[in-house]
């Protein structure tokens, strides 16, 4: 089963390098803002615990140095919320101890100058909290406080501090936040140009190796960037000066072969003139014409996707109306359906002969009348050459595109061709950046579609 997916990962290679920094980067972000979070709460809770630790131990000293009398009286001013302050309570035993309460121990006395006696008693062994009537200054709804401290003054009275610590406080600082994401927006954008910049001239060698085929002409790619990517670019560069090379000396060979070949038929064509028998003259004059015209579509064939013809901004609406009155002057009746309206950028002779074969090979095969049907779409062309022939099957169809393939029905010399029209017309297509398929005609016979790209 086909897998679907819903989201897809980009395939261009910046955007992906581009997506991996920023995804590191945001991740790296939120555990460094996280950790700084984490120790932030860590020094705000010790900062607590140092100011409760030192404001008990200023109570105790001034307690000390408060005859009994008075001392009621001074708790009745020291007791501020969220801080209550009793004496003479029972000494109770703690439960628990742990590493804060050492150090908050360690604290205290040396604020107070002198070892005290010092215990943090958990919630679950507090004693109920009582105070005077007269003591509204704190909320009677209020809960229980959740740390109780008891330590001893000099004459050994027990001092009761109940403290309710305020919450952690769990805001996250905007001002450091902010300098954060304008770091990371500032990496992102420096890590964004220089990913463009590495990535700039693998672009441009995927466009000039896509270009190659239609253009072995064109500028060679500039060879800079990093090592990797300038040895790739002069590579490409040696790739396209030795096909350029090849298909000269391909095309020097063509010239030669032709001019080869045409002259020995040409002498055999004045030595026939001598023969007495007029039907042997006519069957070799055929056999050396059929000669001549197989090596013209073989030469055609091999030059069909190399031309040397300029590309030009041409009419195909004017084009397709001339190929049609050439076709429409041998007999041959044809129905245009649909207009393009729009320029093309083509070899006008080379686009002509592809048109020229796919009209010819529906009049050999089909006769009588061809549908023509232009068709425009977003960014391409669709030109269909439909007849009511007898078609081709299926298996063949991509086999008569192969040189000198011809289907059984088509050998005879009547009717039969020399079996590279077709295979020049899809030479010349992709050529230009297009394609050419065969496909069976809805109701019988066959459509040969011909797309070519808007540039």
């Amino acid at each position: 089963m086909r897998r679907v997916r819903l989201f897809g990962w980009p395939r261009t290679l910046f955007v992906q390098l581009l997506l991996a920094l920023f995804i590191g980067l945001l991740t790296a972000q939120l555990m460094g803002a996280w950790l700084m979070q984490t120790d932030r709460e860590r020094f705000v809770h010790q900062l607590r615990n140092e100011y409760v630790a030192k404001r008990l131990a200023s109570i105790v000293a001034i307690l000390d140095r408060t005859p009994q009398s008075e001392r009621a009286r001074l708790l009745n001013v020291l007791n501020e919320p969220p801080s209550f302050l009793t004496l003479g309570e029972p000494w109770l035993k703690p439960k628990t101890g742990d590493e804060s309460v050492a150090l908050f121990g360690k604290t205290f006395e040396v604020a107070l100058g002198r070892p005290a006696p010092l215990q943090i008693l958990t919630p679950d062994r507090q004693p109920p909290l009582s105070r005077p009537k007269s003591d509204t200054r704190r909320d009677p709804s209020r809960p229980p406080p959740l740390l109780m401290l008891q330590t001893r003054l000099s004459d050994g009275t027990v001092l009761s501090l109940r403290h309710a610590p305020l919450p952690d406080a769990r805001d996250w600082p905007g001002r450091t936040l902010l300098l954060l994401w304008v770091l990371a927006l500032s990496v992102a954008v420096l890590a964004g140009w220089v990913l463009r910049r590495l990535t700039r001239p693998l672009a441009a060698l995927a466009d000039a190796a896509t270009g190659l085929a239609q253009n072995l002409n064109q500028a060679p790619l500039p060879e800079t960037g990093p090592i990797e990517i300038a040895r790739a670019a002069a590579a490409f560069n040696a790739m396209q000066r030795d096909l350029r090379t090849l298909i000269e000396t391909r095309a020097q060979a063509l010239a030669g072969v032709s001019h080869d070949l045409r002259l020995p038929i040409t002498r055999l064509r004045l030595r026939i003139e001598q023969l007495p028998e007029q039907e042997l003259r006519t069957r070799i004059e055929g056999d050396l014409a059929e000669m001549d015209s197989m090596i013209g579509h073989t030469l055609d064939f091999l030059r069909a996707g190399n031309s040397s013809e300029p590309r030009v901004l041409l009419n195909l609406d004017a084009l397709i109306d001339s190929v049609m009155e050439d076709f429409e002057a041998l007999g041959l009746e044809i129905h245009l359906n649909g207009r393009v309206g729009h320029p093309l950028m083509a070899r006008p002779e080379a686009l002509r002969r592809c048109l020229s074969n796919l009209l010819e090979n529906a009049r050999r095969y089909a006769g009588g009348m061809i549908d023509l049907t232009l068709q425009m779409h977003q960014n391409q062309i669709d030109i269909l050459v439909e007849d009511r022939g007898p078609g081709i099957p299926e298996a063949d169809r991509e086999r008569v595109f192969e040189p000198y393939f011809r289907l059984e029905s088509s050998r005879a010399k009547a009717t039969g061709g020399s079996g590279l029209g077709l295979a020049i017309a899809r030479a010349i297509a992709r050529a230009e950046g297009g394609e050419l398929k065969l496909l069976a005609r809805e109701g019988g016979g066959l459509s040969a579609r011909l797309t070519l790209l808007c540039r």
